[in-house]
């Protein structure tokens, strides 16, 4: 079991950029793979990006490839969301999630749920 706090979340235009932070705490040696997730308004909740704690392996989804960013901090037990060229569309609850692989992550098998930060992106 793994505790995530998410932070970096805000108001932005669009074109604009913001970059979130989820800090892991407790027994992350039980998650293999962190990423993030996102929920706007009357939509179902959709992978955003996830990596791997050991080998920095990535994945994204198609729609956010080439704007996106995720990183990770090993030492600081954190893993970042670089998000560039913000459109209305980006605007959601962002989640950060852990799963025991990246192929779960990406599919949704999530075993840890971080609380949410809002994102808005205004026109």
């Amino acid at each position: 079991q793994v505790q995530l706090v998410e932070s970096g979340g805000g108001l932005v235009q669009a074109g604009g950029s913001l970059r979130l932070s989820c800090a892991a705490s407790g027994r992350t040696f039980s998650t293999s793979a962190m990423g993030w997730f996102r929920q706007a308004p009357g939509k179902e909740r959709e992978f955003v990006a996830g990596i791997t704690w050991s080998g920095g392996d990535i994945r994204y989804a198609d729609s956010m490839k080439g704007r996106f960013t995720i990183s990770r901090d090993n030492a600081k037990n954190t893993v970042y969301l670089q998000m560039n060229s913000l459109k209305p569309e980006d605007t959601a609850i962002y989640y950060c999630a852990g799963a025991p692989s990246l192929e779960r992550l990406r599919q949704g098998g999530i075993g840890s749920w971080g609380q949410g930060t809002q994102v808005t992106v205004s026109s």
